[in-house]
C-alpha cells in the first residue's frame, strides 16, 4: 500500500466532523476549559480574534484523520467503522493521551485541562474513525 492511498474525500470528511465536534466540545465546555487553564479567556486566543489556531487544527485534523485511514486496513485488514474506530481509540490511549498527560503534568496544568481536552480529542478519533469506516 502507498502511503498516499487512502481514500482523500473521507479524511477530508472526517476532519471537518471533528472540527464541528470541537466547535461544540468547546462552546459546551469554553467556561471551565478557561478555568482549568489558570488563564484569562482574552490571552488564549491572542488578541485580533487571529485565524491561526483555526488553522493549525485543521491541518492537525487532517494528518490525524490521514494517519487513521492509512493504519486501518494496515492493521485491520479491512476499513470499516467499528475497525477504524479501534484502531482510532488505540492510537489516542497509546499515543495522545499519554503526551497529554505527560505534558500536563510537567507544566504543573489542572486534570481538568487533561480532562476536557482529551475527552475531546478522545470524540475526535472516534468521530474520524466512523466517518472514515464510513466513507472509506
Amino acid at each position: 500500500m502507498s502511503h498516499f492511498d487512502v481514500n482523500w474525500i473521507a479524511v477530508v470528511l472526517a476532519a471537518v466532523a471533528s472540527m464541528a465536534l470541537g466547535m461544540g466540545w468547546y462552546m459546551g465546555l469554553a467556561k471551565p476549559w478557561v478555568a482549568a487553564t489558570g488563564k484569562k479567556a482574552e490571552d488564549l486566543m491572542g488578541s485580533g480574534g487571529s485565524t491561526a489556531p483555526f488553522a493549525f487544527a485543521a491541518v492537525c485534523q487532517l494528518i490525524m484523520a490521514y494517519f487513521i485511514a492509512m493504519l486501518t486496513p494496515a492493521l485491520m485488514e479491512e476499513t470499516t467503522a467499528m475497525s477504524a474506530i479501534i484502531v482510532g481509540v488505540h492510537m489516542w490511549f497509546g499515543f495522545i493521551l499519554t503526551s497529554m498527560v505527560l505534558n500536563h503534568r510537567y507544566q504543573n496544568m489542572s486534570w481538568n485541562l487533561t480532562l476536557i481536552d482529551g475527552g475531546y480529542l478522545l470524540g475526535v478519533v472516534v468521530v474520524q474513525g466512523l466517518v472514515i469506516g464510513l466513507f472509506g
